[in-house]
């Protein structure tokens, strides 16, 4: 695809309120399903699905129809990239990162720890190479890759105890996908990359001591502050999200050139939306928790500083022994390294002000 023709989500609504793509009304009736690797009890993440596919039968005038399908209704909620590549479904709504056993690259097209925010990640992959070098990742299991969506920066989690030093992390077991994991393996700490169906029973039976998901929002509606009452940020391990629409190749090649532009439209105009909901909703959420007794905390400098040094080692690993991460790796840390620049010279450094300001006010 055409890093132009992802188009921005107020280009697509505007096109969106006008007529159909005219095209559509001689071309064939397309209907696909799309297993998502969400619940449908999150309307932000899974909501994202349903926006995606709402956008896509308006953009066409009904047309191209997908119906999304919530996490373990049609295929388990963390193997519908085995389902789009062996073509049971034609596309599927999940993230990259759930699959780091097939390919440890995956990870940069959902987010590594002390990496991109959500802004920085849309550029790269809009005009920083991320979009071409993400789809030849993707094309080694025959599927097209669409990006879809961001959480913007997650909560480091929940925890049944304080977390005072790096030393709290030794036998400790949480809740984290695949390279979260392998970083809090290092510090000590033992990972399982649950569903989110599963982790409140997981969660409230003791197998677990701790749960990494997104944000305010969607950990107040699972319940993780019934069980555990230390919540700790900043989201350094997980500065945004993304999430990602993935397409049989031989679906995507039969689809007509307008179908396919509705699709890519939709998948924008849902990025935006998703964004936004989250920025919206997590404050609001995050109020509630703390009046209801949820103990608010910030990581400890020596904590920060030792997951940093735990990533920076799980990546020197996973580039010594695999050259295609070494490759996606050299192409996502220099562009990085420039937005980190522009970042501490104008809005990074704007931000810095206006929160010292607010701090003192």
């Amino acid at each position: 695809m055409d890093r132009r023709a992802w188009i921005s989500g107020t280009t697509a609504a505007t096109l969106a309120t006008a007529s159909p793509i005219a095209i559509a009304q001689d071309a064939p009736t397309v209907r696909w399903r799309m297993p998502s690797s969400f619940p449908k009890s999150l309307d932000t993440v899974y909501g994202n699905a349903v926006s995606i596919a709402t956008w896509v039968k308006r953009l066409t005038g009904g047309k191209f129809t997908i119906t999304p399908y919530g996490a373990g209704e049609l295929v388990p909620p963390l193997a519908i990239l085995d389902a789009v590549q062996e073509k049971t479904v034609d596309c599927g709504h999940t993230a990259g990162f759930y699959y780091l056993g097939k390919e440890p690259a995956l990870v940069f097209d959902t987010g590594v720890p002390f990496g991109m925010n959500p802004r920085q990640h849309t550029a790269w992959m809009m005009h920083g190479g991320g979009l071409e070098t993400m789809r030849e990742v993707y094309a080694r299991f025959h599927v097209v890759q669409l990006p879809a969506g961001n959480t913007g920066a997650q909560m480091g989690g929940w925890f049944k105890k304080e977390i005072r030093s790096p030393d709290d992390f030794k036998g400790l077991r949480i809740r984290t996908p695949g390279f979260l994991g392998k970083v809090y393996a290092k510090l000590g700490a033992t990972a399982l990359a649950l569903p989110a169906s599963e982790i409140y029973q997981t969660l409230e039976k003791g197998t677990i001591d701790a749960v990494e998901w997104v944000g305010p929002y969607d950990d107040e509606k699972l319940g993780f502050s019934k069980v555990t009452k230390y919540y700790y940020g900043p989201g350094v391990m997980e500065l945004g999200a993304s999430l990602c629409v993935i397409v049989n190749q031989d679906s995507w090649t039969a689809l007509p050139d307008a179908y396919k532009a509705a699709l890519e439209a939709a998948c924008a105009i849902a990025a935006n939306d998703m964004l936004a909901k989250y920025d919206t909703f997590n404050v609001i959420a995050l109020k509630k928790l703390v009046a209801s007794g949820t103990k608010l905390g910030f990581w400890p400098q020596s904590v920060m500083d030792a997951m940093r040094r735990a990533t920076d080692e799980v990546i020197r690993e996973e580039a010594s022994s695999s050259e295609l991460f070494r490759k996606v790796h050299a192409n996502w840390r220099a562009y990085l390294d420039d937005q980190l620049l522009w970042a501490s010279v104008n809005d990074g450094a704007a931000e810095q002000v206006l929160l010292k300001g607010r701090t003192k006010s």
